[in-house]
């Protein structure tokens, strides 16, 4: 009889366990480095091409400040004090040097600053779209994970059925509807305006219900859909047969293989949706009354404010990329591709 054996075999799992920390965390900075590579040369193509938008729409602050009758020597003054004057890749770098230290330029029409006005209107719009992603996830994946678990039955098509329904409705049509129903009909929201959340989560969270959920919808359908095939795949996959034979939980299968594994391409489809629910905002902005960072999109488009719209589009890239990101160093953590076949 030994007694060296326990700490031998206790050594060995922290071994292991070391072992194992120490490949998740370099396979997540490796993820981290190769994302990085090509998110920066994207980010600066990018940004370049946003300013050359400029150039190309002949637009001018002369001719917002001064109108259409404005004398050429007007026009010229006008655009020296804006350093339009100067050569383009000059122009470029002396926004872009702006963009990096925070600073986007000033309004064409009043003169504000860039920034301040989309800080305003993006606490909107990220209020909205967070929270319309958070329904859509947390709804999408019930529905994703009982039609999977439940597939080929009536409940499988019940929920088919209704991710489908809720995929083709416009989400300014459902946004009218909640707040016709929900918030003049039954008073249970307020229909229209915004709270900051500093002021009371409460009435914060009043405020944006009803665009997120018209938001949500949406979402909801897309992860649904797209969890239960990877659901469904993942359970014909030969590492859960072999489970299956070892005579492992169901409940420790579909958790600790399947879920796992099926997870992958609905966390890549979540890196698509949050962008594009901040810019799909501006119609539910416009029926809920908030002036967030799609309606300053618009407003700012409209009156030909150039820096402004360069603004947004940098904003907006800068969210791609950082949410992409994010999905990508997830799916480095949540994929455990070296556990196939186990």
């Amino acid at each position: 009889m030994t007694t060296t054996e326990p700490p031998v075999t206790s050594a060995r799992r922290r071994g292991v366990a070391v072992a194992r920390t120490r490949h998740a965390s370099a396979r997540v900075l490796a993820v981290l480095a190769r994302s990085v590579a090509i998110f920066v040369p994207v980010f600066l193509v990018a940004t370049f091409v946003t300013f050359a938008l400029r150039s190309l729409s002949g637009l001018s602050p002369a001719r917002i400040q001064l109108g259409e009758d404005a004398t050429p020597e007007a026009i010229a003054r006008i655009e020296a004090q804006w350093g339009l004057d100067k050569p383009f890749l000059t122009q470029y770098w002396d926004w872009f040097s702006g963009v990096l230290h925070g600073e986007l330029g000033s309004s064409w029409v009043n003169g504000a600053d860039i920034s301040t006005l989309i800080g305003l209107g993006l606490g909107v719009s990220l209020s909205v779209a967070t929270f319309a992603l958070v329904i859509g996830v947390v709804v999408g994946f019930v529905l994703g994970t009982v039609a999977a678990l439940r597939r080929t039955t009536a409940i499988d098509r019940a929920i088919t059925g209704f991710v489908t329904v809720i995929s083709v409705m416009p989400a300014f049509v459902v946004g009218i509807v909640l707040v016709a129903v929900l918030a003049v009909g039954f008073g249970l929201f307020p229909s229209a305006g915004y709270i900051p959340a500093e002021q009371g989560v409460g009435p914060w969270l009043a405020h944006i219900t009803l665009p997120a959920l018209a938001l949500s919808f949406d979402v909801i359908a897309d992860v649904a859909r797209q969890l239960r095939s990877s659901l469904i795949g993942a359970y014909q996959e030969n590492y859960v047969t072999g489970a299956v034979v070892r005579g492992l939980r169901p409940r420790r299968i579909f958790f600790g293989h399947v879920l796992r594994n099926g997870l992958g391409p609905t966390l890549a489809t979540l890196g698509q949706k949050f962008p594009a629910l901040v810019g799909a905002s501006v119609v539910t902005e416009w029926i809920s009354g908030l002036q967030g960072f799609g309606r300053f999109a618009n407003d700012s488009a409209q009156a030909g404010d150039v820096p402004a719209v360069q603004g947004v589009l940098v904003v907006s890239i800068a969210l791609v990329v950082s949410f992409n990101l994010v999905i990508n160093l997830v799916l480095a953590r949540v994929m455990p591709a070296s556990q196939r076949g186990v």
